[in-house]
């Protein structure tokens, strides 16, 4: 098992029983307490968990959160044919908006090489697009965020305001669409909402088990989006009520 497989073990026992143990975990991981304690440490300094003497406990409403490093490795096949799919549906000379997230990186990597512009809404994806010639890269303004390297704050969002796009392909922490799609933070949902306003079309590329998830901040109802791209395995009833909102499911 390595440091990510570790990390997101961790977390989950972290949200499970709310404190874990150094020794506990180093014996369940057949490691020693040494590269434990390097875990805790590392997830503490991303806000994921508290170290505590001899082992680490939850923080309140943070249980769900892992580095980045560590979600781009978790389901990374699975997200790597989501982004193909997604770019199919992206026609050449388009002009794009890009949401954060491994996800979206994923769909950064496939957009590489095309005709197209795009303003992502990171820098991961901007770094991945401009990896290969062919893509017109824009830039939005503002803040940037120290790991997810995400755009923040009111200038990036009223820059996208003022965009004019063909598509807007996004992702999220949550998108059950009984409460549509919705973020765990203010900003996030603000800049995804002038992304959906600026598009004439808007793409959802979540995994399944997004579906059937709510976050704090609301974005957009489900019926906002054109485009649906999730896993076969999504909850048929997420799907039928995407379906019913005039939605097009595409399953991968």
């Amino acid at each position: 098992m390595d440091s990510s497989e570790r990390a997101a073990a961790i977390m989950a026992e972290v949200n499970r029983t709310g404190r874990v143990q150094v020794a506990d975990l180093a014996e369940r991981f057949g490691t020693s307490e040494m590269t434990i304690r390097r875990d805790l440490e590392a997830l503490d300094e991303h806000d994921c968990l508290r170290r505590v003497r001899g082992g680490a406990v939850a923080i309140a409403g943070r249980g769900d959160a892992l580095p980045f490093a560590t979600r781009r490795r978790q389901g990374w096949a699975v997200k790597q044919r989501l982004a193909a799919r997604v770019a199919a549906l992206v026609g050449d000379q388009e002009t794009v908006i890009l949401d954060n997230g491994t996800t979206c990186l994923a769909v950064a990597e496939e957009l590489a090489g095309r005709p197209l512009t795009v303003i992502p809404l990171s820098l991961h994806a901007a770094a991945a697009l401009g990896a290969r010639a062919g893509v017109r890269l824009v830039l939005p303004g503002g803040d940037v965020e120290s790991v997810e390297l995400g755009f923040r704050g009111s200038r990036a969002v009223e820059s996208v305001r003022a965009l004019h796009v063909d598509v807007a392909i996004l992702s999220g922490c949550a998108a059950d669409p009984a409460h549509g799609i919705t973020s765990t933070s203010t900003d996030d949902a603000d800049l995804k909402r002038a992304a959906i306003e600026a598009a004439a079309r808007t793409i959802l590329v979540v995994e399944a088990t997004k579906l059937t998830r709510t976050a704090a901040f609301g974005v957009a109802p489900a019926a906002a989006v054109d485009t649906l791209v999730t896993t076969a395995d999504a909850d048929p009833a997420a799907l039928a009520t995407y379906r019913a909102g005039g939605v097009d499911v595409v399953l991968v």
